[in-house]
């Protein structure tokens, strides 16, 4: 016999399933507030989780576009209080950096979280053979030092 409470998906499934299509087709004008609410919810790792993937979603749909920075400036002031939000954010403009030929530095580099480091090897956001060749070297994964080698190696292949 199965209880018809423990059948539904919890209050937070739910809620984070409702805050994931809500981010995903809210209008530019109306996303910073949505955010904002979201990080209002009581479950701070859940709404940390959708905002993140939001960022996420965002940041690689923006990230070559001329309009890339204003809307970073825009989340970077909803989420200054929230560690993790934050550098996700930081990670990704250090990806539009790279990927738009802008200086970096090799401490930025090496420094970055294992997900900026996979994301900038198998994701072929970055091009740069400076920046392949520093996480070949120094990567923080022999992961990423891998990937960082193959793409050096065979820049035309597909990420693995």
């Amino acid at each position: 016999m199965t209880d018809p409470q423990h059948d539904s998906e919890p209050d937070e499934h739910l809620r984070y399933a409702h805050y994931l299509q809500a981010l995903d087709t809210v209008a530019e004008p109306e996303e910073a507030d949505l955010v904002a609410a979201v990080l209002r919810d009581q479950d701070v790792a859940m709404a940390q989780a959708a905002v993140v993937h939001h960022l996420d979603h965002r940041a690689s749909q923006l990230l070559t576009d001329t309009e890339f920075t204003t809307w970073a400036h825009r989340m970077a002031a909803i989420i200054e209080d929230r560690d993790y939000l934050s550098r996700r954010l930081r990670e990704w403009t250090l990806l539009r950096t790279i990927a738009m030929n802008e200086p970096w530095t090799a401490e930025e580099l090496t420094a970055a979280s294992d997900w900026f480091q996979r994301t900038a090897t198998t994701a072929r956001i970055i091009t740069s053979s400076d920046a392949l060749g520093l996480l070949a070297e120094r990567g923080r994964t022999r992961r990423v030092r891998n990937a960082a080698s193959r793409r050096m190696e065979r820049p035309e292949q597909p990420p693995d």
